[in-house]
Order: structure tokens, then sequence, then C-alpha cells
């Protein structure tokens, strides 16, 4: 997951992934300003944190990573991905 340590929705995202106890490897864009062009060429554009991705599997943002555990398919996706 790119974030930032300010950004409310990635501590909203940071608190859904540990409540599905999943782990997961934060890259701070604030710390590691170099690392946002590669988060923008990997999110497909997008360039607001957080970018959260399975793998190599892009899932979005704070609202698509609810909207996924809403639907019941944020497990089966975090299911073997390393991070």
């Amino acid at each position: 997951m790119y974030s930032s340590r300010s950004c409310p929705y990635c501590h909203a995202a940071k608190r859904l992934l540990a409540a599905r106890g999943v782990a997961f490897e934060e890259i701070d864009v604030d710390f590691h300003p170099e690392r946002r062009a590669e988060m923008i060429a990997r999110a497909g554009g997008r360039h607001t944190v957080p970018q959260i991705f399975a793998g190599d599997r892009h899932l979005g943002g704070c609202d698509e990573l609810y909207a996924l555990d809403r639907g019941g398919a944020l497990d089966a996706l975090l299911e073997g991905a390393s991070p």
C-alpha cells in the first residue's frame, strides 16, 4: 500500500487490513517521494493515496477497499497475495 502519514483514508485502509489480519507493506510517499512516480505508474495514473495492491493486482483506494469488503470479495482477493 502506498500511503501518506497525514492521510485519514490511509489510516482507515490500514485499520481495515489490520482488522482482517492482513500483513502488508506500506510505502509512505512522504518519506519516499521518489516512489510516488512508481505508485502512479502501477495505479494506472491515479495519484492520490492510498493506492492498495494485492500482489501485483491493483485494488484501488480506500473506498474501493471498503466496497470489496462489504461485497465479500476482499478476503478472496487477499488470500495468498504476498505484500
